[in-house]
């Protein structure tokens, strides 16, 4: 037997399972997907993409409780959608992650999360990771930005500086944004996501 090819079927096998927990990543350009999907708000009520959707646009951010990636960027996240949604701009962030693997990703620890760090946007819990497998999300923190059309404008990290907002160069996500209010084009429209694997549930590899 050759074993340097049963690695490389082993490998391969992993990389297709890993491929049918989540849909193909967007392309900028895209429409947004899932739309009308509803998850459940820390407010107890059932939100959707398009019922958040701003006139200037839609911000959407997968986050989470217990990542120390989210952690590190929160508050520099909170402030990007609190002013996105001052400039007509839909915010959410969304937790697809089961909480069975984490307990601090609950909606009852979501609701406190929100109201500590003054959430002025919905933070939503995508109940059978069904959002996230159709953005092709896979990391906590990772956002996606929509024009007013729908179109996505902008996708991947927050800034170029996980830990330290002070070391900050590139401000990516906030940039977007500004070049999206601005009516200009976005400079850097795609980066890489940098943080946490989503802990898809497990009833969305069935759908």
């Amino acid at each position: 037997m050759n074993i340097a090819k049963l690695g490389m079927v082993t490998v391969g096998a992993i990389l297709l399972a890993a491929a049918a927990v989540r849909g193909e990543t967007l392309a900028i350009g895209a429409m947004m997907p899932a739309a009308d999907v509803k998850m459940t708000g820390t407010d107890g009520k059932a939100t959707t993409l398009a019922g958040i959707k701003g006139k200037a646009g839609t911000l959407v951010i997968f986050s989470c409780n217990h990542c120390p990636f989210v952690k590190a960027w929160q508050d520099r996240m909170v402030q990007i959608a609190n002013d996105a949604v001052k400039k007509d701009i839909g915010a959410v962030f969304v937790n697809a992650n089961d909480p069975t693997v984490f307990t601090d990703d609950s909606l009852e620890n979501m609701k406190t999360l929100a109201a500590d760090k003054g959430y002025a946007f919905p933070y939503v819990m995508d109940d059978t990771s069904a959002v996230a497998r159709a953005f092709g999300a896979s990391h906590t923190p990772e956002a996606f930005l929509f024009d007013a059309a729908g179109k996505l404008v902008y996708h991947g990290t927050i800034d170029d500086s996980t830990y330290d907002a002070t070391k900050a160069k590139k401000h990516y996500l906030s940039d977007a944004v500004n070049a999206l209010v601005a009516g200009k084009p976005v400079a850097a429209p795609e980066t890489k996501a940098v943080g946490c694997g989503i802990k898809f549930r497990p009833d969305a590899e069935k759908k």
